[in-house]
Order: structure tokens, then sequence, then C-alpha cells
């Protein structure tokens, strides 16, 4: 046999029955009421956070979902509401308390041994200074 055929073989038998690599869970963002192209600081917005799980036995509570933010503040959150059997969403109130430039943020992580997640929303505020 010819090298080079073996080694086709060899290669698309590798690509083709390799395990593939999870992907983390897939958390996002989406702004529901307030939305503006520029925020000010003060503006308050209802904000959904979806997660949708990718592993079945995920062993991290979506409590454990930790949420970083830049420039706003959580004024009130709804509890995790399960759509579907892997699909979860809560609703954030959140005003904007501004920062240093013109962008504010919030980020959800999820730590985990399989993968975990992340998601993020960034917003164009009106800077100031």
């Amino acid at each position: 046999m010819n090298a080079k055929w073996i080694l086709s073989i060899i290669i698309f038998s590798f690509i083709t029955f390799a395990p593939k690599q999870s992907k983390a869970c897939e958390i996002e963002f989406e702004v529901l009421k307030g939305k503006k192209e520029v925020y000010s600081v003060g503006d308050t917005i209802i904000v959904k956070v979806q997660v949708k799980l990718t592993h079945r036995s995920c062993p991290v509570k979506l409590k454990k979902t930790k949420f970083k933010l830049n420039g706003m503040k959580v004024l009130k959150a709804t509890r995790w509401k399960q759509l579907s059997s892997m699909v979860y969403v809560r609703k954030l109130q959140i005003t904007i308390t501004g920062t240093k430039g013109n962008k504010v943020s919030i980020n959800a992580i999820r730590e985990c041994e399989k993968d975990g997640g992340f998601g993020s929303l960034k917003l164009e505020t009106k800077s100031i200074e």
C-alpha cells in the first residue's frame, strides 16, 4: 500500500472518531426593558440571563453562577426559572452607576470541572470624567 494513502486513512479516522470536546454552558444576556443605544448614569434596565447547560449532570447549581459588574448595580433579581430540561432563565433589574470611559458590563461565570461557562453584556454609556 501507498504510505500517503495509509496516512490519509489514519488522519481521516482520527478526525471522524476522535472524542469531541464538549463546549461550555452557554450564557446569554438580553435587555428586555429600557434598551437604548447609549445609557446614562441612573438609567434602569431589565435584563434576562439565560443559561443552557451542556452537560446532563452538571455538578454546579445555578445559584453558584457568579455575576461581575462594572459600572452597574443589581437592584432586584428573580429566582432561576426552568424553561426546559437544560435551559434556565432569570431577570435582573439593573441600574447604571457609570464608570470612566464609555463601557459598562455584566459578566456571568460558571466554574466547573467539566468546562464551565461565560457570558457577557456590554453597554455603551455617556462618558463620565
